[in-house]
C-alpha cells in the first residue's frame, strides 16, 4: 500500500535494527484518513470471505480494526490486556508475550462475543514475532470459530512472525513489508509482480 509505505518513510523513526517508532500515526497519534484507507484495503484484500467479526488487541490494532469492521459493518472485539471488574465471568484468556514492552500479557475476550460461527479477520499495527497474532488466534479457536486470515499493519519480513503464521497455515497480509532496518533506514520487501498468463 503506497500511501502507508510513504508515510513510514515520512514519519517513521528507526531507533534500532529491530524498533521502527510509528507513533506520529498509528500508535499514539493516529491519521484518522489513512486508518480508514488502511480499513478498506483490508476490506478489499478479503473480499468475498464472509467475515462475521474483527478481532485486534488493545490498544494499536482498536484504529485499523474499527476502520475494517465500519467498511465490513460487522463488530469489532478488542482482546483486553487491562484487568476489568466488569469482564470477569464467561471470558477466554491467553498469555501473550510483547517483544516491544519485553513483557507477557494475560489477555481476554468475553466469550459472549465470539461464537463457533463466527468468520473472524484478525488486525494488528505489527507483526514481529507472531506472538500477538498467534495468541489472538487462539482466542477464536477456542470456541471453534474460524479465522479468516490475518491484517498487518506493518510487518517486520526480517523476524519469524510471518513464516509461522504461515506454516500454521494462516492466510496473512500486510500492507507494508519492511525487509530491513539495518543503518537507521526502512528498506522494504519488494513485491512480486504478477506476471499476465500467456
Amino acid at each position: 500500500m503506497k500511501q502507508l509505505q510513504d508515510k513510514v518513510m515520512q514519519e517513521g523513526l528507526v531507533l534500532s535494527n529491530q524498533v521502527l517508532k510509528v507513533d506520529s500515526f498509528l500508535n499514539h497519534q493516529m491519521d484518522p484518513v489513512l486508518m480508514y484507507e488502511v480499513g478498506k484495503e483490508f476490506v478489499r484484500r478479503y473480499a468475498g470471505e464472509k467475515i462475521t467479526k474483527v478481532l485486534t488487541i488493545e490498544s494499536s490494532g482498536i484504529a485499523p480494526g474499527v476502520m475494517a469492521a465500519l467498511e465490513l459493518n460487522v463488530p469489532l472485539i478488542f482482546a483486553r490486556k487491562q484487568k476489568s471488574l466488569t469482564l470477569r465471568d464467561d471470558i477466554i484468556v491467553e498469555k501473550i508475550y510483547s517483544f516491544t514492552k519485553q513483557e507477557s500479557n494475560e489477555v481476554t475476550v468475553s466469550k459472549k462475543y465470539l461464537s463457533a460461527d463466527d468468520r473472524v479477520l484478525i488486525i494488528d499495527d505489527f507483526l514481529a514475532n507472531g506472538e500477538a497474532a498467534s495468541g489472538l488466534a487462539r482466542i477464536v479457536e477456542q470456541v471453534g470459530a474460524a479465522v479468516v486470515g490475518f491484517g498487518i499493519v506493518i510487518e517486520k519480513s526480517f523476524q519469524p512472525g510471518r513464516s509461522m503464521l504461515l506454516d500454521a497455515g494462516y492466510r496473512v497480509e500486510s500492507l507494508v513489508r519492511v525487509a530491513s532496518l539495518q543503518d537507521g533506514k526502512v528498506s522494504f520487501v519488494e513485491e512480486e509482480q504478477e506476471v499476465p498468463a500467456r
